[in-house]
């Protein structure tokens, strides 16, 4: 009986030491909101064909941290540039909905009334592999908009 109880209470104890090592393996919403902004000041500085060809590109590890990547859209939906899934670039997601949420439309009505913002929706981690509550902080640039999303 002792060693069961010895035995619990390292496992309690090496569960305590590992969370916070966990959180480490995620970005947070700063991290992301501070990705969009770089990779904005990007765009700005070296071009949009140069800066989406490095957002798609998983070895630049300025735009790919842990489970934080960038992606792009323009106002009507179409896929400009996808961190985590090359497949989606060039397709009209607009009324792409995941667990019943039109994310890209929710985004863009969000942009029509201010320059960024903030949504929460489900979406595959591409570390863990499983959906998860990802909120993303998006950001306008001319007639396209670039974000980045912490999972939770």
């Amino acid at each position: 009986m002792k060693l069961l109880s010895k035995l619990f209470y390292l496992a309690l104890a090496g569960m305590f030491f590992m969370a916070p090592a966990s959180a480490e393996d995620r970005g947070s919403t700063a991290q992301a909101q501070a990705m969009v902004k770089k990779g904005i000041a990007f765009i700005k500085k070296n071009g949009r064909e140069k800066a989406f060809a490095d957002f798609n590109d998983p070895a630049n590890k300025d735009f790919h941290d842990r489970d934080l990547y960038l992606f792009v859209y323009d106002m009507n939906g179409m896929s400009l540039s996808h961190g985590a899934n090359p497949k989606m670039i060039g397709k009209n997601l607009l009324d792409l909905k995941v667990e019943g949420k039109p994310i890209i439309k929710e985004m863009i009505g969000v942009l029509k009334t201010k320059n960024d913002g903030w949504i929460d929706y489900q979406w595959p981690n591409p570390v863990t592999k499983v959906l998860e509550t990802k909120s993303s902080y998006f950001e306008k640039i001319d007639d396209y908009f670039v974000g980045a999303g912490a999972y939770k």
